[in-house]
C-alpha cells in the first residue's frame, strides 16, 4: 500500500468520522420523533424505534400546545412562509440592483456608499432593536408580519448588496457599454442582460437569505404579535410550555418540521450553492 493510498484512506476515515459526528443528533431527533413515549422510556436514545408511528408528527403539527394555543405548529409555519417570500425575493432583487449600480455605473461617493452599507453586514442584530421598533410604530405595521416583512428586508439588503456588487464587478463593462450605445436604457439592460447572467448570484442569495430568515429567532419574538409569530417562536413556545408528561418524541418531530424547508433547499439546491460562491460571491 503506496503512502498516496494510506492518506487517502485517513483522510476518508477522518471525514466520515466528522461527518457521523454532525448527524448524530440529527439521526437521534429523527428516530425519536418516530417512537411513542413508551418506546422512547424503554429503549436507548440511538435505538431505532420497534414499532414505527407517526403520531408524535401529527400532534406537532396539529395539536401540540404553544403555551395557551394548542393547534401545533401549523399557524407558526403558515406565517413563516408568508414572511419569508416577499422578505427574500424584495431584499434579493433589491441587493441585485444596488449591486448593478455600484459595479457597472460608477459615480462620485459610490465607494463611499458601498462601504458605509457594509457596516450593515456586521451591525450587531441587537442594535437595532429599539430604533426599528420605533419606526415600525410610526409604520403603523408593529407586531405584524408586514413589519417582519421590512424588518428582514433592511437586515439582509447589505449582504445581498455585497454579493451582487462581487459579483457583477467580475462582468465584462463592455456589455453594458455596448448596450448603451445601442439605446438600451437603464432598466433595459437591468432585465435583458445582467440579470439572465445572475444566475449563480441569485440562487446564493435566495438560499442565503432564506436560511437566515426562516431560522431568526430575535426578530421574530421582538416584532411578532400573537397572530404574526414564526415558527422559531412557535417551536420555543411548544418546547417550553408545561405539561404533567414532557413529550420528547412530539418535541423532536416538531423540531424536525421547523427545519424541513431549510434541509430542503439544501439538499436540492446546495450543490448550486457551492458553485455560486466559486463564481464570484465572495470575491472583490
Amino acid at each position: 500500500m503506496t503512502m498516496r493510498v494510506v492518506h487517502r484512506t485517513i483522510l476518508w476515515a477522518l471525514l466520515l468520522l466528522f461527518a457521523a459526528y454532525f448527524l448524530a443528533p440529527l439521526y437521534v431527533m429523527l428516530v425519536t420523533s418516530f417512537k411513542d413515549m413508551d418506546q422512547v422510556r424503554a429503549t436507548s436514545m440511538v435505538a431505532l424505534p420497534t414499532h414505527p408511528t407517526v403520531e408524535a408528527w401529527t400532534k406537532a403539527w396539529s395539536a401540540a400546545c404553544t403555551g395557551t394555543d394548542c393547534r401545533g405548529l401549523q399557524p407558526f409555519f403558515m406565517n413563516s412562509v408568508l414572511m419569508v417570500v416577499p422578505a427574500v425575493a424584495l431584499s434579493t432583487l433589491l441587493g441585485a440592483l444596488n449591486g448593478y449600480v455600484l459595479a457597472q455605473w460608477r459615480f462620485r461617493g459610490s465607494e463611499t456608499m458601498f462601504a458605509l452599507m457594509l457596516f450593515g453586514v456586521f451591525l450587531p442584530m441587537q442594535v437595532v432593536l429599539l430604533p426599528m421598533s420605533q419606526v415600525l410604530g410610526w409604520l403603523g405595521i408593529a407586531s405584524s408580519i408586514w413589519g417582519l416583512i421590512l424588518m428582514h428586508l433592511l437586515a439582509g439588503l447589505p449582504t445581498t448588496t455585497l454579493f451582487f456588487r462581487n459579483y457583477y464587478v467580475g462582468l465584462p463593462p463592455e456589455l453594458v457599454k455596448a448596450a448603451m450605445l445601442d439605446g438600451a436604457s437603464f432598466w433595459q439592460i437591468f432585465r435583458r442582460i445582467v440579470l439572465p447572467l445572475s444566475v449563480p448570484i441569485l440562487v446564493v442569495t435566495v438560499i442565503w437569505q432564506f436560511t437566515a430568515i426562516w431560522n431568526d429567532f430575535l426578530y421574530g419574538v421582538v416584532f411578532s404579535g400573537a397572530d404574526s409569530k414564526p415558527i422559531t417562536v412557535g417551536l420555543n413556545n411548544l418546547a417550553n410550555t408545561t405539561s404533567s408528561v414532557k413529550e420528547y418524541n412530539v418535541d423532536m418531530a416538531a423540531a424536525l418540521i421547523a427545519a424541513l424547508p431549510t434541509l430542503f433547499v439544501y439538499v436540492v439546491a446546495g450543490k448550486y450553492f457551492v458553485r455560486g460562491l466559486t463564481a464570484g460571491a465572495v470575491k472583490g
